[in-house]
Formats: structure tokens, sequence, C-alpha cells
């Protein structure tokens, strides 16, 4: 390919890396969309570098792929906390919400210690950490979409992903989808979603934990490589999970429809 085609095919695709940018921008506010949209461009131009027409795949799919990815690669590289750092927030926020649960209120910075068996200043920095970091359903949809394929022919996968994650919380028992919404999508905190409800801090915080192991149920189902291989976590009744699970593949199967039918995902496929 000579440099004109290179930048004919760099020019034409330009508004892929404002879609994707936006997209992103819309989930995440506090993400600079112009760090965004220069690490997108780059990874446009290197893939139109890259690319080699007689593969069969379509340079937009392929594309796709190169901008996700150049994404991936400047949210890590501003990011603040290690592997380390990230699990031990994680087995923090755990202990919190377990605590908050059987105490009915937010554990003390001794209690969260004890529980932790460490002491109070390494507890009080956990805290400090987990503070600053992302959602239960943020590292979800980390979580999730970790295990995406970076081959050019799977560019819609992580579409796909996103469209099933949003079924799962659609599929979910009413109360648990009120709160995961109130709490995630609206930023308001478990004592005023409580208040609204007229029950307990206890047992919101009770059905938020429920709801992200019903979330991770579903999905990790979804995507098994056979039935029978995935360990299930949410304690529920065995055909209280059966019925969500159900109603979650029927609402995943009416989306992947819609989603083939999308003139957005056709022009995408076909920006080649």
């Amino acid at each position: 390919m000579n440099r004109t085609e290179r930048n004919k095919l760099v020019v034409e695709n330009l508004p892929l890396v404002g879609y994707l940018v936006s997209e992103l921008v819309a989930k995440a506010t506090h993400l600079s969309r112009d760090d965004l949209a220069s690490a997108g461009a780059l990874g446009l131009i290197s893939a139109a570098d890259s690319f080699n027409p007689e593969l069969g795949v379509p340079f937009g799919a392929y594309a796709r792929q190169r901008v996700l990815g150049a994404f991936a690669d400047e949210l890590r590289s501003s990011d603040w906390a290690t592997r380390s750092a990230r699990k031990r927030i994680k087995e923090t926020l755990a202990v919190q919400e377990s605590l908050t649960a059987a105490l009915g209120r937010s554990p003390s910075v001794d209690e969260l210690a004890a529980a932790m068996g460490v002491d109070r200043k390494s507890a009080s920095e956990a805290v400090a950490d987990a503070s600053r970091t992302v959602s239960p359903l943020d590292d979800l949809t980390a979580e999730f979409l970790e295990a995406e394929t970076v081959l050019p022919e799977d560019s819609l996968l992580h579409d796909e992903r996103i469209a099933y994650l949003h079924a799962a919380i659609e599929a979910l028992p009413p109360k648990m989808r009120h709160i995961v919404r109130e709490v995630y999508f609206e930023d308001r905190s478990v004592g005023d979603v409580a208040a609204e409800l007229g029950i307990t801090h206890s047992a919101v915080s009770q059905q938020r934990t429920e709801a992200i192991r019903l979330l991770r149920d579903g999905l990790r189902t979804h995507y098994a490589d056979g039935p029978g291989e995935v360990e299930l976590e949410s304690r529920i009744a065995v055909s209280s999970r059966s019925a969500y699970l159900g109603r979650l593949a029927d609402r995943a199967a009416a989306g992947m429809s819609r989603m083939a039918k999308s003139p957005l995902i056709a022009g995408t496929t076909a920006a080649s």
C-alpha cells in the first residue's frame, strides 16, 4: 500500500475514532477526551501502516481493534494502581461489604483492620486507595472485557459484550436492578437508596452484593466453554437463579438481534 492509499484510509476512518472516544467518555466522564482522541488517532495510523487487504479483513474492523487497543494502553499508562494494589483494594471492598451487611452500618477503620488481620495504618491506607478506585460494577465490566480477543475478525465482540452486560442488568429482579441503577449509574449513596425504598442500609448492601454475584453468574455462564464449567457465586434460591438466567438469555437474544440490524454496526463493518 502506498502513502496516498494509507492516508486516505486514515482520513476516511477518523469518524470511527471520534465515535469510539465519545462512547468511552460517555461511560467514564473523568477521562480526557483529548488524550483519548490522540491515542486513538495514533492507533488508527498504526492500523493503516500495518493493514494487509489481502487477508480479507475489512479495514474498519481491523482499525477498530487497533484504536481500542490504543485506548487500553492510554488508560493503563495513566493508572496509578499496580496489580497488587488493585488486589488489595478488591479485598478491602469485599471485607467492607461483608461488615456493612453484618453490622448494618459502615465499619470503622479499627473494625476493618481487625477483620483483615492488619494494623490500623494498613487498613486506613487500603480504605484511602479504595476510595480512589472504580466501583464493583466497573470492576466487573473490566473483568468481563479483559478476555476480549484482539483478532480483527472479532472486532464486534466488544459491542456484543457491552450489550450482554446491559442485558444482564436489565434481567435482574426489580429491586436489585433499581439498586444497581441508582448506585452505579446515578451515583447515589446506599443510604439514600435505603431511605427511598424504606429498608435498612444493610438490606441495600446485601441486595447490591447479590446483584453483582448474579451478574457474574450470568456473564460467566453465557461465555463458558461448556455446561457445568462455571462455578456460580449467587446465593439466592436455585429456582430464582435459574429464572434470572432464563430472562437474561431471552433479553440477550433479542438484544443481539437488534444489534445485528443496527445501522451503526452495519456502517462500521462496511467502513472498509
